[in-house]
């Protein structure tokens, strides 16, 4: 029978060349969609708290309002604890930084020596230029205003995309039923069944990954404060802090942590004091989070190898940016389950098992 002759086939076709076009739009425009994106993550986040709040007889706008009120209030106290004490170390580190680069040379130079790869390590330039990027201030307000000054466009996105999410985020938790119905509607009928159990097989994949990820994040923020505390680190909130938080990005999150308790430990201890008890607060945060909290509350049923997991932060970072690196793994749960349907339909096929 000829390709494309029937009504049914051309359809088929014309909705196909539908999707791919949607597709490549999506990715084409994947800095303008950061907000949405970022909406739908906190919203299907904040979605179980907003029905349980409704359940008592509010109306689903006040719902929504004291929900992402309370999101604003928890980033604002974090930036609250986060922003001064940035502004107390940016003046030390400048008056702490050559004695920081003359031990830098008295280690990492003098082995240098020995291995014959030439002489003592360029301090003067080292320190020149870090001391351009920080004596144009006198605190880290003024810095901040310096590096507004140089990325205004860049900064002018940010600020952009920061005031778009809250706005966007409320109507999609107002609609957020009959958004999914509608969503819903569009599907085939003739697909109806399938695409409704694997929806709800994302659903429970991600609830357990994203509600269990944040219950991890809150457990090592409080763990890191705590122990950098015991250690004797007068950063120790607001660097325990963003690396609790920063755990969502697998590998990125844990070594921007782990560089700030370094710098930290450097600028306040003149012995290896600190850097010892980052390695001990640290090295047992990680064993914890691997071996007991994330199989625990987050469990394994992603699945996915750390050289997938690698593969889809470059992959995702490449197509969306930064927010493409937050949503690597998520996304990458969806097509866990998306592929293993097409592969037991595969398996279960005549192509497969005609021989």
């Amino acid at each position: 029978m000829p390709i494309l002759t029937t009504p049914d086939q051309r359809q088929t076709l014309m909705w196909l060349a539908v999707g791919i076009l949607l597709i490549v739009m999506l990715t084409l425009l994947g800095p303008v969609l950061t907000p949405f994106v970022a909406a739908g993550i906190i919203g299907y986040i904040l979605n179980p708290g907003v029905d349980a709040i409704t359940a008592r007889g509010l109306p689903r706008a006040i719902a929504t309002l004291i929900a992402i009120a309370a999101v604003g209030l928890l980033i604002a106290a974090i930036v609250l604890i986060v922003l001064p004490v940035l502004g107390e170390e940016l003046p030390v580190l400048r008056q702490r930084l050559p004695i920081l680069l003359d031990r830098i040379d008295g280690s990492v130079g003098s082995w240098l020596r020995q291995m014959g790869m030439g002489g003592r390590l360029d301090l003067a330039s080292i320190q020149a230029i870090i001391t351009d990027k920080l004596a144009a201030s006198d605190g880290f307000s003024t810095a901040l205003l310096n590096w507004l000054r140089v990325g205004g466009t860049a900064v002018i996105g940010w600020a952009a995309t920061l005031f778009l999410i809250p706005i966007v985020l409320f109507y999609v938790l107002l609609d957020w039923h009959p958004l999914f119905a509608r969503i819903g509607e569009t599907v085939p009928r003739r697909w109806i069944a399938q695409v409704t159990e694997m929806a709800q097989e994302v659903d429970s994949l991600l609830a357990q990954y994203l509600r269990g990820q944040l219950l991890v994040m809150l457990l090592l923020a409080s763990y890191y404060s705590v122990g950098l505390a015991v250690a004797g680190f007068d950063v120790a909130l607001p660097v325990g802090l963003l690396t609790g938080l920063l755990v969502f990005i697998p590998y990125i999150g844990f070594g921007v942590g782990l560089l700030l308790a370094i710098v930290a430990a450097v600028l306040q201890f003149d012995t290896a004091h600190g850097l010892i008890a980052v390695a001990i607060v640290y090295g047992l945060g990680q064993f914890i989070e691997s071996f007991y909290l994330t199989p625990r509350l987050v469990g394994e049923r992603i699945g996915l190898h750390p050289l997938a997991v690698i593969f889809a932060l470059l992959a995702f970072g490449q197509l969306f940016g930064f927010v493409g690196v937050l949503l690597a793994l998520p996304a990458s749960a969806i097509l866990l389950v998306v592929f293993g349907r097409l592969r037991r339909h595969y398996l279960d096929s005549g192509f497969y098992n005609q021989p």
